[in-house]
């Protein structure tokens, strides 16, 4: 085995290993939370579907990838090999959604009294589960048309204008075909990264203006809004990570899906930039989450009733 196929098992390894840990440590503490009897957010519904399609995504894709990378081939089927690529795209698709809606949610959350956003606020914990379950319905359908090209290596052997993944191929169809669905798709990611982008521009004018006016009338934060500042940097945190990795991931996608060969390390930095944010996105959540439920611990240890059983983030 050359050095650099074992540094990029390595690194892959590394990265699902990481993720998989990271994704199932947050929710175990929401399982944890569940069983103190600590009262959720609306939004704390959007973190656990992020949390269940970043798993999806380390599982489909990291860890085909990890054994390809280590020598191992021929190790899926037909059916499997299917599978593996619709449901690591779907699940990407979710993440995507998934992170949008929270910080379109965020944004609405502290959004101003006066504003025309407002309204929305006391509709939150109605709509959050219909909008999960439209982004899921969405992405489902949107790479319905993955199985039909999708194959195992020993199927193709011989035949010409195929794409090799290293464990499964990609069967071409007629160019203006492939440009339109690559075309689609693509437009599918950039409408949800537009989406994002806006509810986190929005998120930072308001607290620009909020910090502007709490500094001329010479008062402190109140504790609800310091919460909710904190909460909402969080998320923009979460937000830039999201934007830096998956544009990149975007264009190599689209760049990949258009040319007529395969090359190996484009393909693997693809799946490096495209599964960075699952990997990583559990420890920008933990540490809220954990000091949550620390500090909800600590109210229900003082009083009978948990002061802090509604969490405001």
């Amino acid at each position: 085995m050359a050095s650099r196929d074992l540094a990029t098992g390595m690194f892959f390894l590394f990265q699902t290993a990481l993720g998989i840990l990271g994704n199932s440590t947050l929710l175990c503490c929401f399982i944890i939370s569940n069983f103190t009897g600590i009262k959720a957010k609306p939004t704390d519904l959007i973190v656990k579907h992020l949390t269940c399609s970043s798993i999806m995504v380390l599982l489909f894709k990291g860890i085909p990838q990890t054994m390809t990378a280590f020598g191992q081939t021929y190790f899926l089927d037909d059916f499997t090999c299917k599978l593996v690529f619709y449901f690591h795209r779907v699940a990407r698709g979710v993440s995507l959604g998934s992170t949008s809606l929270l910080s379109v949610f965020q944004f609405i959350t502290i959004s101003p009294g006066n504003s025309k956003w407002a309204q929305l606020k006391v509709r939150i914990p109605r709509i959050v589960g219909p909008s999960l379950g439209l982004c899921w319905t969405i992405q489902l359908l949107v790479y319905v048309f993955i199985p039909i090209y999708t194959t195992d290596i020993w199927s193709v052997k011989n035949v010409t204008g195929v794409k090799e993944f290293g464990y499964c191929a990609f069967v071409n169809s007629w160019r203006i075909i492939s440009i339109l669905n690559v075309m689609f798709l693509t437009f599918n990611d950039v409408m949800f990264l537009g989406l994002m982008m806006w509810a986190s521009g929005s998120m930072v004018f308001i607290l620009i203006k909020h910090k502007q006016r709490v500094e001329h009338i010479h008062k402190s934060l109140s504790p609800r809004s310091s919460l909710e500042t904190r909460a909402t940097q969080s998320i923009l945190i979460l937000v830039s990570t999201f934007v830096v990795f998956y544009v990149i991931s975007i264009v190599l996608t689209f760049y990949l899906s258009v040319i007529d060969v395969t090359f190996m390390w484009l393909s693997n930095a693809n799946l490096a930039m495209s599964a960075c944010f699952p990997a990583f996105c559990p420890f920008l959540l933990l540490r809220h989450y954990i000091s949550v439920f620390r500090l909800c611990c600590s109210c229900s240890y003082q009083t009978t009733h948990c002061a802090c059983g509604a969490r405001e983030h």
